[in-house]
């Protein structure tokens, strides 16, 4: 494929755009969040995909503070849901309120929009709710839109819904179903910082400075590069591998490996391999380069698998580790370096 069948000469300034916004958002994090930095590059990765993100790591690690600086850096509007065992599906979508009109004293319903119709969505804590309020994001996450009272009502665009859980408490939390789980495009996880990172977290949250950033990008030209995304070509390789490496996951697949038999009771769906290919190719354009390799989708199934795969009673009983069975299928499925395309 030449250059000019897969760019023209506006995209290609639009992809070298991106990669100096994704250097831009780097550097105005950094003014605010320490360390982090393949978090941040999960984060971006999955914003430019148009990509939903679960967030999984213990209290205080800076998770709310990261979101609402995303949305700062990139203007967009920003909602937190704290999730409670009593949180109702109308707490999320809105709900319809009888009013009545002065003048005529007629009444009807009107509706008032709940925390969904925003930008970026900050879902705290998601398994703190019930299944019945998970749910109320399911037609969000997936159309962009909810129904209530019969009409169907569309979401801000852009639109992202950035999840959290503890996975300390189990107390009172509800695990989320495998159908929202596997919305998510990526599952992050977040861990202590090293020793010299904690120390400057204390320097500058225990003062009186408490950081500013800048805006690098706006809606109208997020958008626009969310769908330059959809347009960078992928070799035949790239696609195969990507095939290859989500049957691999499949214990039922007919020549599944042993211990994919063994510790895995299900492995991962189409959609897996859809969002390993969409941001393969953000990563790509994010690292300077205008096609995919196989060492793009390598990089991100991690955070693309861990939750889309269920281990089984002898993985538990055994103490291995999705990370570890995702690790392990990795590193047996072929792969070459993926193919330039321009």
């Amino acid at each position: 494929m030449s250059q000019d069948e897969a760019f023209s000469q506006s995209d290609l300034e639009s992809a070298y755009r991106l990669r100096d916004i994704y250097r831009q958002f780097k550097q105005e994090l950094g003014k605010i969040i320490v360390g982090q930095s393949g978090v941040i590059d999960e984060l971006l990765i999955a914003i430019f995909s148009r990509g939903h993100c679960l967030m999984q790591g213990v209290p205080g690690l800076a998770k709310t503070r990261l979101i609402s600086t995303l949305a700062d850096v990139m203007a967009l509007s920003f909602q937190r849901i704290q999730f409670t065992p009593d949180m109702m599906p109308s707490d999320i979508t809105g709900t319809e309120i009888l009013q009545e009109d002065v003048e005529t004293g007629r009444r009807r319903f009107e509706f008032h929009k709940g925390p969904v119709f925003t930008n970026l969505l900050l879902a705290d804590e998601i398994n703190r709710t019930p299944p019945k309020t998970q749910s109320a994001l399911l037609q969000a996450m997936q159309e962009r839109q909810i129904t209530v009272g019969g009409r169907t009502l569309d979401l801000p665009d852009p639109f992202f819904v950035l999840a959290t859980q503890n996975p300390i408490e189990q107390e009172g939390t509800y695990p989320l179903p495998e159908a929202q789980l596997d919305r998510f495009m990526f599952m992050v996880m977040i861990d202590y910082p090293s020793r010299e990172e904690e120390i400057e977290i204390y320097r500058r949250t225990t003062g009186t400075d408490p950081g500013r950033v800048n805006q690098v990008l706006a809606k109208d030209e997020l958008v626009k590069l969310q769908q330059l995304v959809l347009r960078v070509p992928v070799g035949e390789q790239v696609y195969q591998f990507a095939a290859d490496l989500v049957r691999a996951t499949r214990p039922n697949q007919v020549g599944a490996s042993d211990f994919v038999r063994h510790w895995l009771s299900w492995g991962a769906g189409p959609r897996a391999g859809q969002s390993m290919i969409i941001a393969g190719k953000t990563r790509a354009l994010m690292m300077g380069r205008l096609y995919v390799t196989t060492d793009d989708l390598v990089a991100v199934a991690p955070s693309v698998l861990r939750h889309r795969l269920v281990p089984s009673f002898n993985a538990q009983a055994e103490g291995v580790t999705v990370g570890q069975i995702i690790q392990k299928i990795l590193s047996l499925v072929p792969r070459g370096k993926g193919e330039r395309l321009l």
